[in-house]
């Protein structure tokens, strides 16, 4: 049977703590981890034995939607992208309801063609906000 493993981003959501107070656990031996490649993954015992609880299993019982997205913002110099990849990180590093998942967020400028690409994984409805938040916010750099 396979071991469940995570990674740093999804413990850190499990436990409500800062992706970089995970890393340092894992980095001063507190939580023991796997490094593959630059990441860390985190077996599920592991996770047990660090918390003293034990770790949910996924609920199979119901389906899960999520968002996995693109968004493109043209005619944008590097300063420009800049901003808009600060204030998109920062509303996703944010305070979050309880019940939706984080967010994953990455963003690409390409100096050559003048455009930034988006890219949005995770939960359905916090996806949608954050994609209309980007719109509204391009909208007013005009």
């Amino acid at each position: 049977m396979a071991q469940e493993v995570f990674s740093v981003e999804q413990v850190a959501a499990k436990l409500g703590l800062h992706v970089r107070t995970v890393r340092n656990y894992v980095r001063d031996g507190r939580l023991k981890a796997v490094r593959i490649g630059k990441q860390y993954r985190i077996a599920a015992d592991d996770l047990e034995a660090f918390t003293g609880l034990p770790v949910a299993e996924p609920r199979s019982d119901r389906p899960v939607a999520e968002l996995s997205s693109v968004a493109e913002v043209s005619g944008v110099d590097r300063a420009t992208a800049d901003r808009i990849a600060t204030v998109v990180v920062a509303s996703v590093n944010g305070p979050r309801d309880g019940g939706e998942r984080p967010l994953r967020v990455e963003t690409i400028y390409d100096k050559e063609r003048a455009t930034m690409k988006i890219i949005v994984l995770g939960d359905l409805a916090a996806g949608a906000d954050l994609l209309r938040f980007v719109a509204s916010f391009t909208e007013g750099l005009t």
